[in-house]
């Protein structure tokens, strides 16, 4: 199965499906939109979510980080002076420093993801994105800002008017994404933000005509005009879609094959112009991301 992922809702659900399939049948591509370098580090969110996840280290509580983790360096950081925007563990920063060694002895970021989740054990093939940096800027009533400015240092508080992926334009598909997506009948878009975490993947050059002749089927991270989670709702709103399922169908257009939305969504099927099938999409545990899981791999066939 192959997933696109940002860094919440959709490694909720690959919870779910690594209990169901082995790791090796999995492929995910992750959003890179929102990497930022701290402290002389590249870290990589969305990533490094996805690592943790299939390594068993994921911090569940919170839905990034590593569980139990310490923040002995982060407050010896801030002791000195040094804020750093993000708080990060210990065994979090391992991750980066690896990673940022890697990328300054030459390795790609695709090669230097596959090198951490060898190193973690892992057999699920995890792709960021693109090789090249994108960022994903926000025109707000504060001036632009970085998306992790705007979620972390101003807490999703200041109005959005307007959404950038910067460098996307350049950014090209990587080989190992054009082969996983050719080998694959079907595309799983998970309920992550239609916009921040899913968008940057989509707005690749030449990647929804990839996507064209597949199945696609796509999980709403929307229930009845609320975001499950997350700022989903303002940035759709600054797009110009409606804070709803339909609006999160409309933003996605004509690649998808198959909308899934919630038990509770009293969306009209009137209002899509794609077939909807609805069902439980609430992960709030693992036996709900299991049932989650298993009602998409039915959706396959």
């Amino acid at each position: 199965m192959l997933f696109l992922s940002g860094g919440t809702g959709t490694p909720k659900l690959l919870q779910g499906v690594k209990t169901l399939l082995p790791q090796e049948n999995i492929t995910t591509i992750v959003n890179t939109a929102e990497d930022t370098w701290e402290s002389g580090n590249l870290v990589c969110p969305d990533i490094d979510t996805i690592l943790y996840l299939f390594s068993d280290q994921i911090d569940e509580t919170k839905w990034w980080g590593v569980k139990q983790d310490t923040f002995h360096t982060h407050n010896a950081l801030k002791k000195l002076g040094e804020r750093e925007q993000m708080m990060i563990g210990d065994t979090d920063r391992a991750s980066h420093i690896i990673r940022s060694n890697l990328i300054r002895a030459g390795k790609n970021l695709t090669e230097a993801t596959q090198i951490l989740a060898r190193q973690m054990h892992i057999k699920a093939n995890i792709l960021p994105m693109s090789n090249d940096s994108v960022a994903t800027t926000l025109h707000t009533d504060k001036g632009w800002l970085h998306f992790q400015d705007f979620w972390i240092t101003e807490k999703g508080l200041p109005h959005i008017e307007q959404v950038q992926i910067k460098g996307i334009e350049r950014a090209k598909i990587t080989e190992d994404i054009r082969n996983a997506i050719e080998s694959e009948d079907t595309i799983i878009i998970g309920p992550g933000n239609p916009v921040t975490s899913i968008g940057p993947i989509l707005k690749l050059r030449g990647m929804k005509t990839l996507l064209k002749d597949k199945k696609v089927i796509a999980i709403s991270p929307i229930i009845n005009n609320k975001p499950v989670s997350g700022p989903a709702g303002k940035l759709l709103s600054a797009e110009g879609y409606s804070v709803s399922s339909a609006g999160v169908a409309e933003y996605y257009g004509d690649i998808l094959s198959l909308f899934v939305i919630d038990k509770q969504d009293n969306t009209s099927p009137e209002d899509f112009d794609v077939p909807v099938i609805k069902t439980d999409t609430m992960m709030t545990s693992i036996k709900k991301s299991t049932g989650l899981a298993k009602k998409i791999i039915e959706l396959q066939a």
